[in-house]
């Protein structure tokens, strides 16, 4: 059976470990590219874009794919939309593994924003010195607040994306503990965090961090995200491909047309 898994995310790594080597799935995980070093993977990685729905159908048709798992993150509407768009036109299962959203806790300061450029507005005209837990592709947006001294944690340099004049970079990769969180936002005197409701549990250190400490949370609602049979989880994912490979004709394969 012939698989298409649309990565990115922690799950996507955790399904291509579950069906590396198991014969029963030919898997390809598909990541967009956004990282300049992501992590190896035990599966066949394609890197880059499809061009669309149109794209999309035409690598489906190509390699003769049998399912579609969206592994993609929660802010990866666009990806889903083209999926549930080319699934629909050749008649594809698709899968979506869908993280749960963290939810606001007791002691929480959340200031809830639909997006980067409202984010960098709720932090208000004084001066502050404000942490940027984002993609690197959002901040731009706060060069429109230069007031602010940041400090933004990405995985690969901005490149030529324009940034506000006083921020510092620093490089890393999750998963993270809440007590080294504690306290680079403790030593960074921390005044907001800026994050996106990513969900799950590689992140989640900051948001635990901030609660104990008192610290305002600029949290970036998820979007619209079209999506697949809902699944919570990788193993969830091969249970779901399991069960459609017991109830397929004895030759799943899509021809190339």
């Amino acid at each position: 059976m012939r698989i298409l898994i649309l990565g990115g995310t922690t799950e996507a790594s955790e399904l291509a470990r579950l069906l590396a080597g198991d014969d029963r799935f030919a898997a390809t995980l598909s990541l967009a590219g956004r990282t300049t070093s992501p992590k190896p993977q035990p599966l066949p990685t394609r890197i880059g874009g499809f061009g669309g729905v149109a794209g999309l159908e035409a690598w489906l048709r190509e390699h003769a794919t049998d399912a579609v798992i969206d592994a993609t993150h929660p802010y990866a509407d666009q990806i889903s939309r083209h999926a549930v768009a080319a699934c629909g036109s050749l008649s594809l299962p698709l899968a979506s593994i869908r993280r749960a959203a963290w939810q606001r806790q007791d002691g929480d300061r959340w200031i809830e924003v639909d997006s980067a450029e409202a984010a960098a507005s709720a932090l208000g005209a004084a001066a502050a010195r404000v942490f940027l837990s984002l993609g690197r592709l959002e901040l731009a947006a706060f060069a429109a607040a230069p007031q602010h001294h940041y400090i933004a944690r990405t995985i690969d340099p901005p490149g030529d994306i324009p940034l506000p004049p006083d921020i510092r970079l620093v490089y890393d990769r999750g998963p993270f503990d809440e007590a080294k969180e504690h306290d680079f936002l403790t030593r960074e005197r921390v005044a907001f965090v800026v994050s996106k409701n990513s969900g799950g549990a590689a992140t989640y250190p900051k948001i635990a961090a901030a609660r104990r400490l008192g610290i305002a949370v600029v949290m970036i609602a998820r979007p619209d995200k079209p999506h697949g049979v809902a699944l919570d989880s990788a193993r969830g994912a091969v249970l779901w491909l399991e069960e459609r490979l017991a109830h397929a004709p004895p030759s799943t394969s899509r021809r190339k047309v």
